[in-house]
């Protein structure tokens, strides 16, 4: 079981019929009313999207689309705002929706363990809470926050590490950019990648620097920028969003170090612009994070406080890009 699901409360994997677009779920089973929740009448009632980080990044954008443009298709009167990547911001998001009324909460966390303040203003209030995206570490499943749903971090480090051991032969002088700290999807995207590198024997693989980059693009070029300066003979990296890959291709352009043929770049996400990277021999292959919770999560909520229950964890699909199927992702509009 992933780390992330186990800090999640997941105690087993239900083997249940999965809902289209589902890897796996797993208990236990969550129910509003065990937290003295009440029903949510969806026609008259609000909820709350409490989104993370600004949406310059493709992957909020589309985060947020998702659930906006789910609401609307329910015609739920849906409250948004965004924390500016600011916890404290985000803790004031939450209570301050509450007070106007929202009856459930959906909300993508900034870091794993920095929203106790809004979970315990939410459950002192009755209010269900959904995280998406990202893990709320370090609580009991179901006790203080209601069903999570997500991706499965660790085994997206592992198919990174997959492409790039293809990538390079097994043989590379490879540089990480890490996400931003304190979050499980950093942690997730890490360990899964490092241990795979490890199972395969890939020992020719040196890991010479790692280095947070925020998952911001900005960072990721500053950052590569000092890593081409402290080590000129790198020729692979692994960044952990697509957004960091995309700052690290502009440094390399920059040096005249851009393309497959110079130095490999496997990145996690989906978004256009990496997977045009791909199409243009930039980057060798990315590995999707679907963003678009919208239905899972307001799924989820109705049957946490209207049904049955909902799994304390959901782990949803994802594909993988490489130049087999980089242009067709871009053709049907697969790539966000």
């Amino acid at each position: 079981m992933p780390p992330a699901i186990a800090a999640a409360g997941g105690t087993e994997l239900l083997s249940a019929a999965l809902p289209q677009g589902v890897e796996a779920q797993y208990g236990p089973v969550c129910k509003g009313s065990d937290l003295g929740i009440g029903k949510i009448d969806f026609k008259t009632d609000t909820v709350g999207w409490a989104q993370s980080e600004k949406e310059a990044n493709p992957f909020r954008i589309a985060s947020t689309a998702s659930e906006v443009a789910e609401a609307k298709k329910r015609g739920i009167k849906l409250l948004t705002t965004n924390a500016q990547s600011d916890a404290q911001q985000e803790n004031t998001d939450i209570k301050g929706m509450i007070d106007k009324g929202a009856k459930a909460i959906i909300f993508s966390p900034i870091n794993s363990t920095g929203l106790g303040d809004a979970i315990a203003y939410a459950k002192s209030k009755k209010v269900a809470m959904i995280p998406v995206d990202r893990n709320i570490t370090g609580v009991k499943g179901c006790q203080e926050v209601g069903p999570q749903l997500g991706s499965d971090f660790v085994l997206q480090g592992k198919l990174a590490a997959d492409a790039m051991i293809k990538a390079t032969g097994g043989q590379a002088n490879l540089a990480i950019l890490l996400g931003a700290s304190g979050v499980n999807v950093t942690d997730d995207r890490t360990t899964g990648f490092l241990d795979e590198l490890k199972a395969k024997k890939a020992d020719g693989i040196k890991v010479i620097f790692q280095q947070t980059a925020d998952f911001t693009r900005e960072k990721g070029k500053s950052v590569t920028e000092t890593l081409l300066q402290a080590h000129p003979d790198v020729n692979a990296i692994y960044a952990e969003n697509d957004e960091m890959a995309l700052g690290a291709l502009a440094a390399l352009d920059d040096k005249g170090m851009a393309g497959t043929d110079k130095v490999h770049i496997v990145s996690i996400d989906g978004t256009k612009g990496a997977v045009q990277a791909i199409v243009d021999g930039n980057i060798d292959a990315v590995i999707e994070s679907n963003p678009a919770f919208g239905p899972y999560a307001f799924d989820a909520l109705d049957a946490y406080v209207n049904g049955d229950g909902a799994p304390a964890v959901t782990i949803t699909k994802d594909n993988q890009y490489d130049k087999s199927n980089a242009q067709q992702a871009l053709d049907s509009g697969t790539a966000y």
